[in-house]
């Protein structure tokens, strides 16, 4: 049918090599639709409206959640509860890294670009050479700053990072942002304006020397942060080594729940950051969300005898999702990993659920003339929150 929609029965019988040649090139065009329309439907499925906000919650727990820790796809098993770091002052990290994993967490999140890996090694080494821990007890992750996106700074940042940190390899290791920055010793490159001097360098030339620095037994696993779904698939359709987390920030107020979908459908482990709505970020205003203080929450927490953080992390914990809040606070840092006797019941995390709005506590902004403040790296093409999730 194909063929005799292409050439007639006389033109088949005195050029069937044409005819043929015809058929062939249109079969290809058909092949070449095809795809598109797969690719634009796959597209499609990460950058869709949200859901309506009135559709009952459906609670979905990974597979892979065991109570206490999550499989990766590797087999390896990250523990659901760690202590995030940033934010925490140099001065105030160690002491909390040994609060925290003597009381029993396993899983630290660090970063380059929070400007404690040393004292975090510090304490790190304290930690093993008393024994409380050995090595392979822990958990640690790192990520890529925006600065050392291109090919040839990625192994040199990692390798400042283990020696930070005073260890032989990450359990994961992430790029932090998708978008890059003006290479160089300076953290944030700025124009005279004040707006931020960017690279074009794209993830993808970053991930492949993650890749390599897999195999050399530096880094166990490899991962996301602040990635868009779209982003999120990029990575994972293209890579050698498969993406194995995505961190984003995540609470009640931007429960995150299409990503999450996205992410378990390719195997990756979600994360959540700024699970306690980011309370202390320097750029808070008064006239901000503030989640630990909502009536509706505060009411389940009593229900159940737990504080509001508690509430919250334990929130992530029933979603199969690994959560790291922060504290410096000796008996906030316990209290947070002490969420594993008790359960909420599907109408709390319902209700929770119901607060999406959606509100992002940790989105960079930037002050123009008129005073007015946007998003500071709106304008790059590689910026995530461009996209609806």
């Amino acid at each position: 049918l194909f063929l005799s929609a292409t050439c007639t029965a006389d033109e088949l019988n005195s050029d069937q090599a044409a005819c043929m040649a015809a058929f062939w090139w249109q079969l290809l065009k058909l092949v070449i639709s095809i795809l598109q329309v797969l690719v634009l439907f796959f597209h499609v499925s990460c950058v869709s409206p949200p859901p309506d906000s009135t559709m009952p919650f459906k609670l979905e727990r990974s597979e892979a959640f065991n109570g206490t820790h999550v499989a990766l796809h590797t087999g390896a098993k990250i523990p659901v509860v760690g202590l995030g770091t940033w934010k925490s002052k140099p001065g105030e990290v160690a002491n909390a890294i040994r609060v925290g994993v003597e009381a029993g967490v396993r899983h630290i999140d660090c970063a380059q670009i929070y400007g404690n890996e040393k004292e975090i090694g510090q304490a790190l080494k304290d930690l093993f050479d008393r024994g409380v821990v050995k090595r392979e007890d822990l958990f640690i992750t790192s990520k890529l700053w925006n600065t050392f996106h291109a090919a040839q700074d990625v192994r040199p940042a990692l390798q400042k990072t283990l020696d930070d940190l005073q260890l032989s390899y990450l359990d994961l290791y992430l790029i932090h942002w998708p978008h890059g920055f003006e290479r160089g010793d300076v953290l944030f490159p700025r124009n005279e304006d004040g707006t931020v001097r960017y690279a074009d360098t794209h993830y993808m030339e970053s991930w492949v020397e993650m890749e390599k620095a897999v195999g050399e037994g530096l880094i166990r696993h490899i991962g996301l942060s602040n990635f868009n779904c779209r982003q999120m698939t990029e990575v994972y359709e293209k890579a050698s080594v498969k993406p194995a987390v995505l961190q984003c920030e995540c609470h009640p107020y931007l429960n995150q729940e299409q990503l999450l979908a996205a992410a378990r459908k390719l195997n990756v482990v979600f994360t959540a950051y700024s699970p306690l709505g980011s309370g202390d970020r320097p750029w808070a205003k008064p006239d901000d969300p503030k989640l630990l203080d909502d009536a509706g929450l505060k009411q389940i927490g009593e229900k159940y005898g737990k504080s509001s953080a508690q509430v919250l992390i334990r929130f992530q914990v029933e979603r199969g999702v690994t959560v790291i809040p922060k504290s410096v606070n000796d008996d906030r840092i316990r209290a947070n990993f002490h969420v594993f006797d008790f359960e909420l019941s599907e109408e709390d995390m319902a209700q929770l659920a119901s607060f999406n709005r959606p509100w992002r506590a940790c989105e960079p902004k930037l002050k123009i003339a008129d005073g007015t403040e946007v998003p500071r790296d709106a304008a790059h093409p590689l910026y995530p929150f461009n996209d609806p999730y």
